[in-house]
């Protein structure tokens, strides 16, 4: 990975390697209508990630009819068009999928959840067919470090996490339509070291009976629309949707109280010219908040391009170049701790992949 300007996913500016996945995945009939699957993946994406191996997603899954199956274990999340096979390198053209919807940064949040899904196919007679899945459970999510060191994450916890998706095929072939909602609640605790509490509580940051203790409620919502056809060896796609949350903070003089709504779109094309070429285009737009457009620092375009060459029958290579304006889905402690509006608002974005599979 390489970039003209500012640092994005790993220290990019000077180079990166920091982009490796390695994965392990077995699936097996267990008689007519019994499935278990497993996958252990290990990852490193800039500071994301340290190899270190895990179950990634497993399940059992009972298909009773062709309407109705139920799956339980640590399950992959069915919303949108790709994130089930975000981690397939070898299903799409584009390196990095549009990263306003499937945000590689944010992979441990939306790949995969603890819980039970039921899903099924109902035949629509002379109108297509529908493809329903709904999903509840929740997930393990890390606290990280803190980015000051008087302050201690103490709790962490994803309360619940529900969606669903439908997708209708319509009588055309190769034409999907649909869309996905999900509803979530993280929380979070910190403890402030007291000599940091009384300095807080002296500029007036904190009121005056602040013991040192945060407490965040963070409920997001999210949906998004899709539209996807296949015709031969072209693909046209494209989905559209709106993200919200309403950080609930018990002490707003310290971290205000928030309800921003994003916005998220893009449109992508490819085209197979031969078993070994493939190539795309797409653009992703990211609006940090809909009340917000103007600032660079709070919307991300992006202009991709990639070009795949299919090696062998288990080896590929991608070479995909990125034209980025705006700034708002870079992180500060990958850019020297700098305001996102002091970065560079233009910037090119280069990666070259390979990847082996079988």
């Amino acid at each position: 990975m390489l970039s003209t300007e500012n640092n994005y996913l790993a220290r990019s500016e000077d180079g990166s390697v920091e982009f490796t996945e390695v994965a392990l995945n077995v699936t097996q009939a267990l008689g007519d209508r019994l499935r278990l699957g497993v996958q252990l993946f290990a990852r490193k994406l800039g500071p994301s990630g340290d190899f270190t191996a895990a179950f990634d997603w497993y399940y059992l899954d009972y298909r009773v009819d062709d309407w109705l199956g139920i799956r339980a274990g640590r399950i992959k999340i069915p919303f949108g068009l790709y994130n089930e096979s975000n981690d397939v390198d070898a299903a799409r053209v584009p390196v990095l999928l549009p990263q306003s919807i499937y945000p590689d940064h944010h992979r441990d949040l939306l790949l995969a959840l603890t819980g039970g899904e039921l899903y099924g196919n109902l035949v629509l007679g002379g109108v297509g067919q529908l493809e329903y899945r709904a999903y509840g459970g929740t997930f393990h999510l890390e606290g990280g470090a803190p980015s000051n060191p008087n302050i201690e994450s103490t709790r962490t916890e994803v309360k619940y996490l529900a969606g669903a998706r439908l997708m209708w095929l319509p009588p055309l072939d190769g034409l999907q339509l649909g869309g996905s909602f999900q509803a979530l609640r993280y929380d979070a605790e910190s403890t402030f070291d007291p000599a940091f509490t009384q300095v807080l509580i002296m500029a007036d940051l904190a009121p005056a009976d602040f013991g040192g203790v945060l407490t965040l409620e963070f409920p997001i919502q999210l949906w998004v629309a899709s539209a996807e056809y296949t015709i031969g060896n072209l693909l046209l796609a494209a989905e559209y949707g709106r993200w919200w949350a309403d950080l609930k903070s018990s002490h707003p003089t310290i971290i205000p109280s928030s309800g921003p709504t994003n916005e998220r779109f893009y449109v992508m094309t490819s085209y197979r010219f031969a078993p070994w070429f493939s190539s795309g285009i797409y653009y992703s737009g990211y609006y940090e908040d809909v009340e917000q457009r103007d600032d660079y620092a709070k919307y991300q375009h992006d202009v991709a391009a990639t070009v795949r060459f299919d090696l062998t029958d288990y080896w590929l290579l991608k070479l995909e170049g990125h034209l980025m304006i705006g700034t708002a889905a870079l992180q500060p402690e990958l850019n020297d701790g700098k305001e996102l509006d002091t970065l560079e608002r233009e910037w090119g974005f280069f990666l070259a992949k390979t990847t082996a599979y079988f």
